[in-house]
């Protein structure tokens, strides 16, 4: 929309000036206007949330002071994630998670069910409460997506929380991954790999499940695995199966896989070190 400017008009002189009177001083031009900030692009957010892992990176209350009840863990900020009506809680000392539901402008989380793990930092086993009390009910909502995604909520007494999104694995690769289980064998062995000398690979095989929970059929042998697994870490000694989701990779360079596996979660553990 075009802005109309409006100049101020010198006042008529109610003569005209005489040949030897100064003529009169030019009006000083007008100021430019000052230049708007420009507003947060707008986002769809129920298409928008499920697509990261919202980590929070601030938390004020309604006078502006950094609420560090909600810090108590600096490596591992508290984080939302929101799927098929779900939001999960992580990083707090018990898991937590519960239904939920969007508007434009609100988010409303129901009541918050959580783990029951106790925990021996104080500030920790607090940290649960401290979530809890500020998340469940009904929120102020507002997310944006520009250089970053972030989502901002606001609680009913002023608190206010800002969370900055990580892509989820299906963002990152496109599409949902194929969910398949892996058992990791104690010890890695050595493997030939051109660019990296002495390298060891984790020992990997596939195993089945039944829609009960059960394995079925007889796994093969252990193979080198070359890929690596994000969200695992192996411990020498100690026999895992992990149920992870592996992912397509599109285009990869000519000396990577094609595939990417993340993992979901630790089925089994064996310490099967001597």
């Amino acid at each position: 929309m075009k802005r109309l400017l409006l100049l101020a008009l010198p006042l008529a002189l109610a003569g005209c000036p005489k040949p030897a009177e100064q003529a009169a001083a030019p009006a000083a031009p007008a100021s430019a206007p000052a230049p708007e900030t420009p507003a947060p692009s707008s986002v769809d957010a129920p298409a928008l949330l499920p697509q990261y892992h919202w980590r929070l990176t601030d938390a004020n209350d309604a006078q502006g002071k950094r609420i560090d009840a909600l810090f108590a863990r600096a490596d591992k900020p508290v984080q939302l994630d929101f799927r098929d009506g779900r939001l999960g809680v992580s990083n707090t000392c018990n898991r937590m998670g519960g239904s939920y539901t969007l508007s434009a402008t609100s988010l409303t989380i129901g009541r918050l069910a959580s783990t029951l793990m106790a925990c021996t930092d104080s500030a920790l086993m607090a940290l649960d409460q401290e979530v809890g009390k500020r998340l469940e009910g009904t929120l102020k909502l507002a997310a944006t997506q520009d250089d970053a995604a972030r989502l901002t909520l606001t609680t009913a007494t002023g608190d206010t929380l800002v969370f900055t999104g990580d892509p989820t694995a299906e963002t990152r690769y496109g599409g949902p991954g194929e969910r398949v289980f892996l058992e990791v064998a104690a010890e890695t062995k050595p493997c030939s790999h051109p660019l990296i000398p002495d390298k060891q690979c984790l020992q990997v095989r596939e195993i089945q499940y039944d829609d009960k929970g059960l394995k079925i059929g007889t796994p093969g042998a252990f193979e080198h695995f070359y890929d690596s697994i994000e969200g695992y870490t192996h411990e020498p000694g100690i026999r895992n199966v992990l149920r992870v989701d592996r992912y397509t990779v599109k285009n990869p360079p000519a000396d990577a896989s094609s595939s990417a596996y993340v993992l979901d979660m630790v089925v089994e553990s064996a310490n099967e070190k001597k």
